[in-house]
């Protein structure tokens, strides 16, 4: 076994059981100046980066912009910033890629097939958080086991193949409940869009509110099978 990927599964043991808090803390120290968040501005990561202003982390924060999102994260993204007195570094895709991309297969390729919008996200959101992630140990995530069956064996801890770093995953056992509880008691700022029946935000060529019943996921490309509900941040040793 990957003796990396073996210290990470002893740092998932350890870390079971503890809160949140209680992780990015141990986290924060151990991966001291090689940790940061990925923020997507979701209801989670709202929640996580309150936690690691309150307790005054070293962890810095980022979040990618594809260059297609609503201007309800922008403002949301403002707002955070203004909320916590941080600043929260922007990763966008570089021009020519997207340039390229859209000469080639059209603005809106991601509708014609499951490769196409794959290789969209691989532009627009893989490759900057490759550079997000230069020069790092770990970083932290929001995902949680219930959003997604694709994610119902995360542990708090993993290794992360593709980018070669761990990943530190402080919610994974957390419910809803949990989440919005948070939210409320804390007065966490959060996208409007959820107020909305907006459940995953991603892009707004690519996400639509869910209806009542339906699956958290199922606002994200929804044309797709159920399968296909990544974008390719979080999927297992892709290239």
């Amino acid at each position: 076994m990957n003796k990396k990927k073996h210290q990470a599964e002893n740092l998932a043991i350890h870390l079971r059981g503890m809160i949140p808090e209680q992780i990015l803390k141990y986290a924060a120290g151990h991966f001291a100046g090689g940790i940061a968040f990925a923020s997507s501005l979701g209801t989670e990561d709202q929640v996580i980066t309150d936690m690691i202003v309150r307790n005054n982390l070293d962890i810095p924060i980022f979040t990618l912009d594809t260059g297609r999102l609503f201007n309800e994260t922008y403002e949301l993204l403002e707002q955070t910033e203004k909320c916590y007195g941080i600043k929260i570094a922007v990763y966008f895709p570089k021009s020519p890629d997207i340039e390229i991309m859209a000469n080639r297969y059209g603005v809106n390729l991601f509708s014609d097939s499951v490769a196409n919008r794959k290789y969209c996200c691989l532009q627009r959101k893989v490759k900057p958080l490759r550079r997000a992630l230069r020069g790092l140990s770990a970083w932290v995530c929001g995902l949680r086991r219930e959003q997604s069956v694709t994610r119902s064996e995360v542990a708090e801890a993993e290794w992360d193949e593709t980018n070669g770093l761990v990943k530190i995953n402080p919610l994974i056992v957390w419910s809803d409940e949990e989440v919005k509880r948070y939210l409320t008691d804390h007065d966490v700022p959060y996208n409007r869009l959820h107020d909305q029946g907006f459940v995953s935000i991603g892009c707004a060529c690519c996400t639509r509110a869910v209806k009542p019943g339906e699956h958290p996921r199922s606002g994200r490309w929804w044309w797709e099978e159920p399968e296909h509900k990544e974008c390719g941040l979080h999927w297992k040793n892709e290239k």
